[in-house]
């Protein structure tokens, strides 16, 4: 349950630098930005997508503006990020019993 974020990959001109542009407004009109030596603990979307970012590994930065990500990485391999962003507001996947209020 839950709709996919769709998402489009950007090189930029800096090495180890990617942006994800997507269809969807993560951050409103604020900038957020995140550092792996403090990870974010809250519950809003963008400090959720940063969690699981630097979850994966190998991600150094991020920074979302709008339905922008922009992921600073420690090595050359993005593979899965795009995923990640993409399964953010995913909630029920196969095997996962939904809840029913009683």
């Amino acid at each position: 349950m839950g709709q996919p974020v769709h998402v489009i990959e950007i090189p930029t001109a800096r090495a180890g630098v990617i942006r994800y542009e997507t269809n969807r407004t993560l951050s409103g009109m604020g900038h957020d930005r995140f550092d792996v030596a403090q990870p974010p603990t809250g519950d809003r979307p963008t400090e959720v997508l940063a969690r699981r970012l630097f979850e994966r590994g190998g991600v150094r930065r991020v920074h979302v503006y709008g339905g922008v990500v922009t992921v600073e990485l420690d090595e050359p391999d993005a593979s899965g990020i795009r995923e990640i962003i993409e399964d953010l507001y995913v909630y029920y996947r196969p095997g996962v019993e939904v809840a029913v209020p009683s």
